[in-house]
């Protein structure tokens, strides 16, 4: 899908602001185009519910559906719990995240980055999608979480291997679920200052700091789970947020002051990106609790309605000047909205990881240029995540730092 906004516009213009899709296997779904209809459905928790045991088709997904990983059935994670459950289990995470220290963050992610802009500043060339963007946000948050630097290669394989979705998918799956499974354990026996112990310690607390009582203590298989969702959430989005922001910088005039030194314009293009190239395109999904109607259709209970983010970030009605700036307005759907939403504190750490990404870029290689024409650079052929697979510059070749910053 090279261009999906021109496929959203054709679209809304042939079925409205809601247009029925068929998914893998002749599967019907609703595809939510409409800014106004997209803030309904993910505003209303209890009539369009992340519960997806409502499905009315599940009768029909077989078990090794190639859609079954985005949309799940029975899995124990934070993604299909509802009601005052899922409440807890987010205020679980915040909790953890938040108390995430920016300094140790920033620091964390200048460190990352400069070893992977150390491995190829002599060269003179590189690949900022393969040998930076997918594997830096791993790297930190696997820090964060409590796992010990050694470990770190390893999950940023398996991961990539997992989210990417070829045959070693499941064993990329298989190696980071094993691997959390086993932290988990440890830091119930021994717990650390980190993301992982946070979160167990809240999870079985009788009434923490802002009145958390759980009326069931969350297994470590939740916790597990919910880590996996994390990381998983975590990682490839914020790489593509990266991969996409140097795109931009790289092929518009607009930002280009930027890759001469300054910093001026990351955050507005890293904005920009949010808008116009997101990489969460379209989510799976929400279920209609009961007969409804939404955007003129007929909406039965037990159907599945996906989420199109970027379709409704440039929907017509709210972006009436589609070509100018959207300079700091943050009223996109890149992060969802409503209850079942990216967290903030989520939010946040992805931002300062993807910044700090951009800056040390610009700084280690301020003359970087592509190498190849912008329009041909490739894009991964997926209508739920949008990146670069490829983002190949020269510069001129740099020593390596060896070592952190003074």
């Amino acid at each position: 899908m090279a261009e999906p906004a021109q496929l959203y516009r054709e679209l809304r213009r042939e079925h409205g602001a809601v247009a029925s899709v068929l998914l893998d296997g002749d599967i019907p779904a609703w595809l939510v185009l409409g800014y106004r209809e997209l803030h309904q459905v993910t505003g209303d928790p209890v009539l369009f519910s992340r519960d997806s045991g409502l499905w009315s088709q599940w009768h029909r997904v077989p078990d090794d559906w190639p859609l079954l990983p985005l949309i799940g059935r029975g899995q124990p994670s934070i993604l299909y719990t509802v009601g005052e459950r899922h409440r807890e289990r987010a205020a679980m995470i915040s909790d953890a995240l938040e108390a995430v220290d920016a300094f140790e963050l920033r620091t964390l992610a200048e460190r990352f980055a400069d070893e992977l802009i150390d491995a190829v500043c002599a060269k003179g060339e590189a690949d900022l999608v393969a040998d930076y963007a997918t594997l830096l946000p791993v790297r930190v948050l696997a820090t964060l979480y409590g796992f010990a630097d050694e470990q770190g290669p390893g999950l940023v394989a398996a991961l990539n291997d997992m989210v990417n979705g070829h045959e070693d998918a499941i064993t990329g799956q298989l190696h980071v679920g094993t691997a959390m499974a086993r932290l988990v354990a440890d830091r119930a026996a021994r717990p650390a200052d980190d993301v992982v112990s946070r979160m167990l310690a809240r999870a079985h607390s009788a009434g923490g700091g802002s009145g958390f009582t759980p009326m069931t203590p969350f297994t470590h298989e939740e916790i597990t789970q919910d880590l996996m969702v994390m990381m998983a959430a975590g990682h490839q989005p914020t790489a593509d947020w990266i991969g996409n922001s140097l795109r931009l910088m790289l092929t518009d005039e607009r930002f280009a002051a930027s890759l001469f030194g300054g910093r001026r314009s990351v955050a507005e293009a890293m904005n920009e990106v949010l808008w116009e190239d997101t990489p969460t395109q379209n989510v799976a999904g929400r279920w209609a609790a009961r007969d409804t109607r939404l955007g003129g259709r007929a909406v039965r209970a037990g159907d599945l309605l996906l989420l199109g983010l970027q379709a409704a970030n440039h929907d017509p009605q709210v972006r009436t000047h589609g070509s100018a700036l959207t300079g700091g307005n943050s009223a996109h759907f890149s992060f969802g909205h409503g209850e079942h939403r990216c967290p903030f504190p989520a939010q946040e750490i992805a931002e300062v990881v993807a910044r700090t990404a951009i800056e040390v870029v610009l700084d280690r290689l301020p003359d970087i240029d592509l190498t190849v024409p912008a329009e041909s650079l490739p894009r991964r052929p997926s209508p739920w995540l949008r990146g670069l697979t490829k983002l190949p510059v020269r510069f001129t070749p740099a020593p390596a730092l060896g070592g952190p910053r003074a």
